[in-house]
């Protein structure tokens, strides 16, 4: 069942980039021959929507902050997107797996990868500097296009990559959270012994 790996596979690059996702499925459709693609997303008015909107993501995705405020927005547009190409895919091969199952496989591994990257992204936000952010995102459409393209032609590769990916990414952002949990109890800490400190320097005789 080819279609699994590719489902899975998109559902995560959908929450990354979903315009990019959609725009590299209409053009590998219609251009590469993919028939594993639907024919929904080949259409002209799909593929100059999805370029137009990867075009604002792609600079939106760069600007400290605002690529935070734009993963808020996409927090319901990328699972959604997810879902719907997992959905176009399973009615473009009947029989191999129900709608509603390639529906909930796309949008659950989109919001996931979505929830990760988002949290990523506001750690790599506490850098002072702006070119980090560049090459994050710069990377991270460079991975969608990739994974995207292998899903077409070697789709149980690429949904085990995208399986790898993902799991680097989530202990990545459970690093993350222990360190700010962790910066924030020594941080309380400080304040205790300051607090304390004071205190006793404001006793009489001392």
């Amino acid at each position: 069942m080819t279609i699994l790996p590719l489902i899975f596979t998109s559902g995560l690059a959908s929450g990354i980039n979903a315009y990019a996702v959609v725009l590299l499925l209409g053009l590998l459709g219609r251009f590469a021959g993919a028939e594993s693609v639907p024919h929904a997303l080949e259409r002209t008015d799909v593929l100059i929507a999805a370029a137009v909107l990867f075009a604002v993501e792609a600079v939106a995705d760069k600007i400290p902050y605002v690529d935070s405020v734009w993963d808020v927005v996409h927090t319901v547009i990328r699972p959604i997107a997810g879902a719907t190409v997992g959905v176009l895919i399973a009615s473009n091969d009947p029989g191999s797996l129900s709608e509603v199952a390639a529906g909930a496989m796309g949008g659950t591994t989109a919001l996931v990868s979505h929830l990760v990257k988002a949290s990523l992204r506001m750690a790599v936000n506490t850098s002072p500097e702006p070119a980090s952010n560049i090459v994050v995102s710069m990377a991270e459409d460079l991975s969608v296009a990739g994974l995207v393209t292998l899903a077409i032609f070697h789709p149980w590769l690429a949904a085990s990559i995208a399986a790898v990916v993902l799991a680097v990414g989530l202990l990545l952002v459970w690093l993350a959270i222990s360190k700010i949990r962790a910066f924030r109890a020594r941080r309380r800490e400080r304040k205790a012994a300051r607090a304390a400190a004071g205190a006793y320097a404001g006793q009489p005789g001392a």
